[in-house]
């Protein structure tokens, strides 16, 4: 997935995606959701009583491996649906709303918490972490992810704007990408993904 997504760029900014059998396509993206939906709401934060720190940090790399693969999928779909020239029958709502559930649910529950404190709620309960347990949940693997996870969701982020420019999108769904963009402003140390949200927001009020 991550292969297919960087090739999807490719193909994207070669503007050839047009090319492509239109019922291929669509049998891609019908697939892309079903691995977008995997990890739309796996949540990384999540302390499941495990005996080990080893089998804790074992368990978060699944998951983050699973979270990883689902935004591989949405920037995928992303790229085909952002191509020059595309059939209306990619544009499918399903797929899109998955898109931006997953975006949603991983911005307020991933990302959010790792780069503002504010957002760090202890999973048992009882309020805000403490700066240790912060620490312990920071380790340098888990940060690369975090990171390679942050860029890939910026990408989704961005590339959402350039479907309003092109598809007409429900009201619900107009809604739900409006919080979406403007979240991010209320977060400390996420400026790459405000520049993103900025392109967002002028996106729906032109909508």
């Amino acid at each position: 997935l991550s292969e297919l997504g960087s090739e999807s760029a490719k193909i994207k900014a070669m503007g050839i995606m047009d090319k492509l059998s239109t019922d291929k396509t669509v049998k891609v993206l019908n697939i892309l959701e079903k691995n977008i939906q995997d990890g739309s709401k796996l949540s990384t934060l999540l302390n499941h009583n495990n005996d080990t720190e080893d089998e804790e940090r074992l368990w978060r790399d699944l998951i983050m491996e699973r979270v990883t693969k689902s935004a591989d999928a949405c920037l995928t779909a992303i790229n085909i649906m952002t191509s020059p020239n595309m059939p209306k029958a990619v544009y499918i709502e399903d797929v899109i709303e998955r898109v931006i559930q997953y975006t949603k649910f991983h911005l307020q529950n991933t990302l959010y918490p790792q780069y503002d404190p504010v957002y760090r709620v202890d999973p048992h309960g009882g309020g805000v972490l403490s700066s240790k347990a912060k620490r312990a949940k920071c380790s340098t693997h888990k940060q690369r992810v975090i990171v390679m996870l942050y860029n890939k969701v910026c990408d989704i982020v961005s590339s959402l704007s350039e479907l309003l420019e092109i598809q007409l999108l429900t009201d619900t769904t107009i809604l739900q990408i409006s919080s979406m963009g403007i979240t991010p402003f209320f977060v400390e140390n996420v400026s790459e993904l405000q520049l993103c949200a900025i392109k967002l927001v002028t996106a729906v009020s032109n909508f």
